[in-house]
């Protein structure tokens, strides 16, 4: 798992962690996100959170004191995030079973979620035409339960992303770029709104 870089981290500078919801490390997700990243304006500045090496959940561990230590640094990272920002594809009409998990592992244990409170986004990618609304709508719904303060609007969902990509996997659509642009200024304008 990455780590807070604390040398970019100024008394007015904030921390976006990103999450990508696909582990395929060419995923169109993460070629959205890493733009996505790449247009953060000063200063703001992005923390890639890692999801791959968390294992699935179980209380168990909370309950024998065997908590994993990826699901540490993974609660920290989140924590240390002043806002985060979710990149997912969907499957099967939600988002993957992998963002889930990691939701439920920051949730734990009952009273000290990291989620609660924080500024966030929602960026759905789909190589089909609807642009992963089924997983963007039903991941607002568990961050509206986590207390994640969500961005309402604009929404954001990336439909034919593969035909928005150049030959090295970076997003090289015009009308695609101007739309993340604007949806990035505007989850800057809700974070700086939400101090």
């Amino acid at each position: 798992m990455s780590t807070a870089d604390e040398s970019t981290r100024t008394t007015s500078g904030k921390t976006v962690g990103i999450i990508v919801g696909s582990l395929r490390r060419a995923s169109f997700s993460r070629a959205v996100a890493e733009q996505a990243a790449r247009l953060l304006p000063a200063p703001y500045r992005a923390l890639f959170i890692d999801i791959r090496d968390l294992g699935p959940f179980d209380q168990d561990h909370e309950a024998d004191n065997t908590t994993p230590p990826s699901w540490l640094t993974f609660r920290d990272e989140v924590a240390a995030s002043d806002a985060l920002l979710f990149v997912t594809p969907e499957y099967n009409r939600s988002f993957p079973g992998v963002l889930k998990n990691a939701l439920d592992i920051g949730s734990r244990p009952p009273g000290h979620s990291v989620w609660s409170g924080k500024p966030g986004a929602v960026i759905t990618v789909s190589p089909g035409r609807i642009g992963g609304f089924g997983a963007n709508n039903q991941l607002r719904q568990v961050l509206s339960f986590l207390n994640v303060l969500t961005l309402s609007s604009p929404e954001s969902y990336f439909g034919d992303i593969a035909a928005q990509l150049d030959k090295d996997g970076r997003v090289a659509d015009e009308a695609t770029l101007r739309h993340l642009t604007t949806f990035i200024e505007a989850f800057a304008a809700w974070i700086h709104r939400l101090g």
